[in-house]
């Protein structure tokens, strides 16, 4: 099977197994923070071993640090203007109104998503499908508390299982999206402006990391979290090696 059916499979997982978990049963708080610290090393480790070095290689370091910053601005911008979640924060105004409390959630991370498709295909800049695929790994683990924490309000509000699964699964579209539109974009453009996009692709998963995963893992009542971040890391240097 070719490299590019993996990793869009991969990509979809996290909103669907989230999805179904948000309907189904929802698991320990301890461990979707192992999880997330997990996906967190991934991030980080990427971003400073493969991205941020080929973004030099190809453009500058000049560029590279534009494209650190702008990516991570745009981040920023998108947490601020639009509706998101954190993983603690699955129960907030429940009690209320939750299908609407969904309904913005479902939009917020559709537009947060097209970025993290784009990320994913950043890692077929570096000539490496090893690379995309284990971005759209840590980008899905990312994305499961994401699912469970909008299929389940509004499961809970309407009582309707399919269809909270599938507004709540229908978040990968925008993945699927991201990756396409920038799969293609860089078979167009020069090495300055993909080494640009690189740099912007790591500065937007070290701003996930660092806001959101890192942060929500460490919410948790289990301490030892850090380890999970740690072989998250080793993960990514291991599999250079392949």
């Amino acid at each position: 099977m070719e490299p590019i059916f993996f990793i869009v499979i991969i990509s979809v997982l996290g909103p669907i197994i989230g999805s179904a978990i948000g309907v189904f049963r929802m698991p320990s708080f301890d461990y979707i923070c192992n999880m997330l610290c997990f996906a967190a090393g991934v991030m980080l480790a990427i971003s400073f071993l493969e991205l941020i070095p080929e973004s030099i290689a190809m453009s500058s370091e000049g560029l590279c640090v534009g494209g650190v910053v702008t990516g991570a601005l745009i981040m920023y911008g998108l947490d601020r203007l639009i509706p998101h979640i954190h993983p603690e924060m699955c129960t907030q105004e429940q009690g209320r109104n939750l299908r609407r409390t969904a309904f913005y959630l479902v939009m917020g991370i559709f537009l947060h998503n097209f970025p993290e498709g784009m990320a994913i295909a950043a890692g077929d800049a570096v000539s490496e499908s090893n690379v995309s695929i284990t971005i759209a790994l840590a980008i899905a683990i990312h994305n499961i508390p994401e699912g469970i924490c909008t299929s389940a309000p509004y499961y809970h509000a309407t009582g309707a299982r399919r269809k909270a699964f599938l507004v709540s699964a229908s978040t990968a579209i925008p993945i699927l999206a991201g990756y396409i539109v920038a799969r293609y974009l860089f078979q167009s453009i020069s090495d300055d402006v993909i080494g640009f996009i690189l740099g912007g692709t790591a500065g937007l998963m070290i701003y996930i990391a660092t806001d959101e995963l890192i942060p929500t893992s460490c919410a948790g009542t289990n301490h030892k979290t850090i380890f999970a971040l740690m072989i998250g890391v080793v993960f990514v240097i291991l599999l250079g090696l392949i």
